[in-house]
């Protein structure tokens, strides 16, 4: 990749998204702003992909959101998870595990080793 952003693999943004909103209710921005910080900008979420993400999470009832004010006094929707979205966000981090565990024993893999 040398030094250019990491495309979220499928799924992976979703997961993203309800932890971030785990930890407190934030707006769509904010969102955003908060994967890139805890990733030291390894992924850096466009409005594009994120808007829509929240969207569907909202209409699949994994996170709720309301109207209000943002810090510079601005009308924003704040997003947070319901408690379905906590077991998807369990479910996806369970997976995640499952999956990264999987690509660090291949990459691990040496020859003539099974």
């Amino acid at each position: 990749m040398g030094g250019t952003k990491a495309d979220l693999l499928r799924g992976t943004l979703d997961m993203l998204v309800l932890k971030a909103l785990a930890l407190e209710p934030l707006h769509g921005l904010a969102v955003s702003r908060r994967i890139s910080q805890v990733t030291d900008g390894v992924f850096d979420v466009q409005p594009g992909s994120l808007f829509p993400a929240l969207h569907r999470l909202e209409q699949d009832g994994w996170v709720q959101g309301t109207w209000g004010e943002s810090e510079n006094n601005r009308r924003a929707r704040y997003y947070s998870i319901t408690a379905a979205g906590g077991k998807r966000l369990a479910a996806e981090r369970a997976q995640w595990e499952r999956t990264s565990g999987a690509v660090n024993g291949i990459l691990q893999w040496k020859r003539g080793v099974l």
